[in-house]
């Protein structure tokens, strides 16, 4: 009888997902669903993909896009079977013994619905590709968002997405990506398409229907196969317009060779009636140090004075070409912003001083890039001091050092700044940890980070913003990555997700976003109390010096200094009080202070300072500053952050 029950099942099984595949509208009859299991974010009410519930005999399962899990154990069924629950970045709470996990009881198409605590800041949404995206809310009869929920183009696993919006959609293209057929696939840069949410496309928030370019076999096709051995992959997509008006899309290529070696690097233009790359120019020199390398990663374009240039975020952007589709391809038209002198490379160890010993950063033509750890070593071999070095991520909140691996780049509305969102590498997970920062420029500084998103001994590599898919002013980003575990450590492989696309969104209005900004030093012509923000600054902050960072809206730091009349026709600087609407009616916060009790890493007391028989205030973090008719305060009135980095912005 039991084995009678156990082929019924399998047969079921092969039989619903046939009935799934070819109309999702036939469901089976309740009782004969399996049980559905929903894991929900207790903060949201939303399913939460990507989580795993283990039964005590070591039978894993993990929720879909939609956070549901399709139970069907033959033997377990209709009875209470305990599971233990763990998921990166969320955590479910234990039990008096200390384990984790929920016992539920089951039953053919019944349903359990788990509240799990997410961690993370921002909050994981969906896997983008592969196969199974819906399998079990399908199985379970909850509908899909998106047109292909089990397969798509006959993808089961993809590389390190790249996205650009050209002619009116949004274009994709992905590296190596697996297939059902045989292990090895596509290794030449399959494709696909989708309309913008505005323009009848998904709500990012749900899904994006991906139309894939594909074979006569169903399967992604290749769309940039340039000649010679090994795989052909792609990066520093660029859209331009040129002078016809015509939109064309760029990028560049690299020809990759066993076990992992570059031999030739080169531009490639998208030719739309073939729906596949075409070769535009091959870059002279060493791969590992020619145009095609400094060229890449993810792009965004910006007008710096009088010309608009595209920058290539690898991760920071540092490089730059004039957007235009003839210098796109022109070796001599890239510039790097750079403290090397031209024509050295960091290990030559020739960094660019004035007269006066000022090291000089600029954007420079025929010179390399200095990263992180480029930085590290000029600074062993005393050519930099570590306050000269111009990336100084760090974590906000312990001060601890930060690299960055992969990245991207992008103005965003609502903070009026520029918005990293990055990979670090060697942190609690290898390439598994996703981290915020933003600058006043595209230069910089980038000085703190706030950790959102973590995967326990996982990788989540070379992570994409999507500024098409901003909304609410650009208070929502989205982001995905390369879930894979390629890198990490790990001992096992998440079915279904492995080596797979995964969607998160952040909220940037999280006061845990709150980050220490530069507090620029101005003439108190320029700004009350001599004392401004970036975005406050009319002409920008290049050329200003920083008196010290603090954070621009409420946070870890609650204390807001706020710009108020002076009785006299004037405005001047003054302490709010505290509590959740500190600011006095008719003031307008301009930062804030932690308290004067607080030791936060890397912070320093500022005091303030009174004009003499005036309402004036103004703050600084020098306690011996000596002005005739200004007294300071007897204690600090808070604390705030040093600046680590150079004084000015370049």
């Amino acid at each position: 009888m039991s084995g009678f029950r156990i082929h019924a099942r399998v047969g079921w099984l092969a039989a619903a997902f046939a009935c799934v595949a070819t109309a999702f509208g036939e469901e089976p009859a309740t009782a004969a669903r399996p049980f559905r299991i929903v894991v929900v974010d207790e903060q949201t009410g939303r399913g939460v993909p990507l989580v795993e519930l283990r039964t005590v005999n070591q039978i894993l399962y993990v929720t879909d896009s939609n956070g549901v899990v399709a139970f069907d154990e033959p033997g377990l069924m209709g009875r209470r079977v305990f599971f233990s629950i763990k998921s990166h970045g969320y955590e479910y709470a234990k039990d008096g013994f200390g384990i984790v996990g929920s016992a539920v009881e089951t039953k053919p198409g019944g349903e359990a619905r788990l509240k799990i605590k997410r961690i993370n800041i921002a909050e994981r949404l969906y896997r983008v590709t592969g196969g199974g995206i819906y399998r079990d809310s399908l199985l379970t009869g909850v509908p899909a968002p998106i047109r292909e929920p089990l397969l798509n183009g006959q993808v089961l696993g993809q590389d390190s997405v790249l996205s650009a919006v050209y002619r009116g959609k949004v274009h994709w293209f992905w590296g190596d990506t697996n297939r059902p057929a045989y292990p090895l696939g596509n290794f030449h840069t399959p494709g696909a398409v989708s309309d913008l949410p505005d323009l009848g496309g998904l709500d990012p928030s749900k899904g994006v229907d991906l139309t894939y370019y594909v074979d006569e076999k169903g399967f992604a096709k290749p769309t940039c196969q340039m000649p010679g051995d090994g795989p052909t992959w792609v990066t520093g997509l660029v859209v331009l317009t040129d002078a016809e008006g015509r939109e064309r899309m760029f990028a560049n290529y690299a020809k990759i060779k066993p076990p992992m070696t570059t031999y030739e690097r080169g531009a490639v233009e998208w030719d739309p009636e073939k729906n596949e790359f075409v070769k535009r120019a091959v870059y002279s020199g060493p791969p590992e140090t020619n145009p095609g390398e400094t060229l890449s990663g993810h792009t965004f374009q910006h007008r710096d004075g009088d010309r608009d240039y595209i920058y290539y975020c690898n991760p920071l952007p540092f490089t730059r070409v004039p957007a235009d589709p003839e210098k796109i391809i022109d070796e001599d038209a890239l510039e790097v912003f750079t403290c090397l002198e031209p024509g050295t490379a960091p290990e030559d160890g020739k960094v660019d001083r004035d007269p006066d010993g000022r090291l000089r950063y600029g954007w420079k033509t025929k010179a390399r890039r200095v990263d992180q750890r480029s930085q590290d070593v000029l600074i062993k071999d005393d050519k930099l001091k570590p306050e000269e070095a111009l990336v100084q991520l760090r974590d906000a909140t312990t001060g601890k050092r930060v690299t960055a691996h992969g990245g991207s780049v992008y103005w965003n509305d609502f903070r009026k700044r520029w918005v990293l969102l990055f990979v670090e590498i060697g942190g609690t997970s290898m390439l598994g940890e996703m981290w915020f920062s933003e600058a006043d420029t595209p230069q910089g500084p980038w000085t703190f980070a706030r950790k959102i998103a973590t995967h326990d001994t996982y990788s989540f590599y070379n992570p994409k913003q999507h500024p098409m898919f901003d909304q609410d002013g650009g208070r929502v980003v989205y982001f995905e990555g390369t879930y894979t575990a390629s890198f990490s450590g790990a001992k096992e492989q998440t079915p279904r997700y492995e080596y797979n696309q995964v969607m998160y969104r952040l909220d940037l209005t999280d006061p845990r976003l709150s980050l220490p900004e530069p507090i620029y030093q101005v003439d108190a012509s320029v700004a009350t109390g001599g004392l401004a923000t970036g975005p406050s600054l009319a002409d920008g902050p290049k050329g200003k010096t920083i008196a010290f960072y603090a954070p621009d809206r409420p946070g870890e730091a609650g204390v807001a200094v706020v710009e108020v009349p002076d009785g006299k026709g004037g405005k001047t600087l003054a302490l709010a009080g505290e509590g959740a609407n500190p600011a006095p009616e008719g003031s307008t916060p301009r930062f804030y202070l932690l308290p004067p009790e607080s030791r936060l890493a890397e912070t320093t007391p500022i005091y303030e300072y009174s004009r003499e028989g005036t309402a004036r205030r103004e703050y600084s973090i020098d306690p011996d500053r000596a002005e005739a008719g200004w007294r300071r305060s007897p204690e600090p009135v808070g604390r705030v952050w040093k600046n680590p980095g150079p004084s000015q912005v370049w």
